[in-house]
């Protein structure tokens, strides 16, 4: 794991906070500080100004009351008022004009207006104080861009309006000092956050440092040495979580000597069973595989992971997509190369989440070439048994028959024993028969007529034909789902299979019993079910009724004529067609047969 530089660390994040924090605070105080104090010294200078203006006020509105007499020796208005402006005038006050109700100018402080004395005065200001009889102020900017002062009042004779008085003050300086003190305000500002960005990197540093060894320790945690603990440097909450943190470090040291111990026991048994294992992920991709594994398939396992398990087991052509593997069970797999035979078979199981959610397969593989090579060689004995046994059985056969034509000495005895030599005769054909059947296709000899077939419509005909000859005592009930279904079969060949497995439902069904027929679409396959209400099949002998010559019960099969070949002949002629067949059944619940056919729509390695 790479340390985590400075400028992207915790600690500079704590320092950019507390700074932040601290620029907001004083943002804030400044804000209302130099509002305030700006609103203050504006008023303070308005007061000084406006009082002024009420004196001059006062004066000019007697000297506009005072009565005067017409000889030369009394001043004219104009004249007093240009005397009480002079007392007035100040530094403060740096343009003073008087005006009449015609905006005539008759008194002023400002020289270069001296002159203008007499003139009319264009007055925005004066103009609204005469038009409204009321005061007015403003602060505006003079043509050096100064801030000034501008108020005018209305000057009252006999409580009427007789003239106007208009001002200007410089009220810059106050926004200068207004600017020092905001310089001041900043320095102090800086030198502030500047104190309180090294107090923040101190406090960073206590904060952070307990963190940054949690880390450390995290890391050298992810190497598996949980052997170091985390220092406890107070009771706070950074505290508690250095106290949970020791806490969690011991409990993942004792799991993690768990499953390493788990680990080192399915390690030895893996590489140390005679069975392959091979586990994949749920694309088939291999990620692990034993060494006894690697033997049976002839490859070093390390070089195998990664491969797709449909590769390494040659699966191509019986597997299309790997979610198969689910319901493929078990199968033989033929390595053989050239006269030289070689089998093996894979089991194949799924691996799933607490969801029940596949997240890949388990596949155990085990060589079974001598158990083949044994039933192979069995299944050549039988066929030359029967090969050998055809011709004598044919005779005794023909002997029967012109016995039963002609005479015998004793009447009663003689026809009874013709009858069952007669029987046993025909089944030993029939045995025969079917041996010749399975040796044919155990040879590969026996070809399929395959064609297009409606499943549903062709297994209702069979049914039909059943129906025609069926027992009173049985009933014969049909569960087919609606829609044309297409399989590629031969149908003489799956008329033989549902023969056998019908008959046998038939021979075992009791008094009133009902027989169930039924198929249902399983996306890629037709799966058929055919289930009686007989005696059942103990649990442990449920593999062995597709065996050849085996009889769950062979009191009850040779009294109702069977060969015990009928369903190894039907297993070998559905799995010609590419589909698989098994037994469901519980003692005294009956037993259901159930094979699957492949749909023509799916993608099928069948040959047609």
């Amino acid at each position: 794991m790479n340390k985590v530089g400075f400028f992207r660390s915790i600690q500079l994040k704590f320092i950019i906070i507390y700074i932040l924090l601290l620029l907001l605070a004083v943002q804030v105080i400044g804000s209302f500080f130099i509002t305030g104090l700006e609103e203050n010294l504006v008023d303070n200078f308005k007061g000084t100004v406006n009082d002024r203006l009420k004196l001059l006020t006062y004066n000019l509105e007697q000297a506009f009351n005072e009565d005067r007499n017409e000889d030369e020796t009394t001043p004219s208005i104009e004249q007093d008022v240009q005397q009480i402006v002079e007392e007035i005038s100040t530094d403060d006050l740096i343009n003073i004009q008087v005006t009449n109700t015609q905006s005539s100018l008759m008194g002023t402080n400002d020289q270069e207006l001296i002159n203008d004395i007499g003139k009319k005065v264009n007055s925005e200001m004066i103009q609204q104080v005469l038009a409204f009889n009321s005061p007015n102020q403003e602060i505006k900017r003079d043509s050096a861009n100064d801030r000034v002062y501008v108020a005018a009042v209305p000057l009252y004779k006999n409580e009427t309006v007789a003239g106007v008085i208009y001002v200007e003050a410089p009220i810059q300086q106050v926004y200068d000092q207004l600017q020092d003190i905001n310089q001041i305000f900043l320095q102090g500002s800086l030198l502030a956050i500047s104190v309180s960005a090294f107090i923040g990197i101190l406090v960073a540093r206590t904060i952070t440092k307990p963190i940054m060894e949690m880390r450390e320790q995290a890391q050298t945690m992810a190497k598996g040495d949980f052997t170091q603990k985390v220092n406890v440097f107070g009771k706070d909450e950074i505290g508690q979580l250095s106290e949970a943190f020791n806490d969690l470090n011991s409990r993942l040291k004792h799991s993690y000597s768990t499953i390493e111990e788990e680990r080192r026991k399915l390690s030895s048994i893996l590489f140390n069973m005679s069975d392959g294992v091979i586990a994949t992920d749920t694309e088939g991709i291999i990620t692990l595989m034993n060494e006894p594994a690697g033997r049976l398939i002839g490859e070093n396992p390390d070089d195998l992971i990664g491969d797709s398990i449909l590769d390494i087991l040659q699966l191509d052509e019986k597997i299309v997509d790997i979610s198969e593997l689910q319901d493929s069970g078990s199968m033989i797999l033929d390595f053989s190369e050239d006269d030289e035979i070689y089998l093996i078979r894979a089991n194949f199981s799924t691996v799933s989440d607490d969801e029940d959610e596949i997240t890949g397969f388990i596949s155990v593989i085990s060589d079974v070439t001598e158990q083949e090579k044994i039933e192979r060689e069995r299944r050549d004995f039988v066929s030359n048994v029967s090969h050998e046994l055809r011709t004598p059985l044919t005779t005794m056969k023909s002997y029967i028959e012109a016995l039963t034509d002609g005479a015998w000495q004793d009447k009663n005895i003689a026809p009874r024993f013709l009858e069952v030599a007669q029987n046993e005769t025909d089944r030993m054909i029939r045995m025969v028969n079917d041996l010749l059947q399975l040796s044919k296709m155990d040879a590969e000899e026996y070809p399929l007529h395959k064609e297009r077939t409606d499943f549903n419509r062709y297994f209702h005909q069979v049914i039909d034909r059943f129906e025609m000859h069926i027992p009173e005592h049985i009933e014969l009930i049909r569960e087919l789902p609606k829609g044309r279904f297409n399989v590629w079969i031969d149908k003489d060949k799956m008329t033989q299979v549902l023969d056998n497995i019908i008959s046998n439902a038939i021979k075992y069904s009791p008094e009133g019993g009902k027989i169930q027929l039924k198929v249902e679409n399983r996306r890629h396959f037709l799966q058929v079910s055919i289930r009686d209400e007989g005696l059942g099949i103990a649990y442990d002998k449920l593999e062995k009724i597709f065996e050849r010559f085996y009889r769950a019960d062979r009191a009850r099969s040779r009294k109702l004529g069977g060969t015990g070949l009928g369903l190894a002949i039907t297993k070998e002629l559905v799995e010609a067609h590419h589909g698989k067949i098994w037994a469901k059944s519980k003692e005294g619940q009956g037993t259901t047969i159930i094979f699957t056919l492949p749909l023509m729509n799916q993608k099928r390695g069948y040959n047609r």
